[in-house]
């Protein structure tokens, strides 16, 4: 009896602890994601815009717009080509930060190379 008075009594001043002096959930403040260059890798496309990238390679296979990207893929039978376009500023062409490139079977392949073999 007496130890678990003395748990208690350790136990009350521990649970004040837990208090709502943190944040609750649902009450985190929205944090901003990075901006789209801090993903950019240097690349043979990088910076280019989606004019230049028809210029390059033709009429895109598949033209994605969604809020502040906008992905162009081009295609013939060697290799795949994804193309991510982000805005550098508001009001600004999006241009090329980001490009993945892969064989038609999957496996992944040189952007260099692929950018090589789709140029007409």
């Amino acid at each position: 009896m007496i130890r678990l008075s003395i748990l208690m009594l350790v136990a009350l001043p521990l649970g004040a602890c837990t208090g709502s002096s943190g944040p609750q959930v649902g009450q985190l403040p929205a944090m901003p994601g990075p901006p789209a260059s801090a993903f950019a890798r240097p690349g043979p496309l990088a910076g280019a815009d989606a004019r230049r990238l028809q210029q390059m390679f033709g009429a895109p296979r598949l033209d994605i717009r969604e809020a502040t990207m906008r992905k162009l893929q081009f295609a013939n039978g060697r290799c795949v080509l994804d193309a991510y376009l982000y805005a550098p500023a508001r009001g600004k062409e999006p241009v090329v930060t980001h490009v993945d490139a892969r064989a038609p079977t999957g496996n992944d392949v040189d952007p260099a190379s692929c950018a090589a073999a789709l140029q007409r």
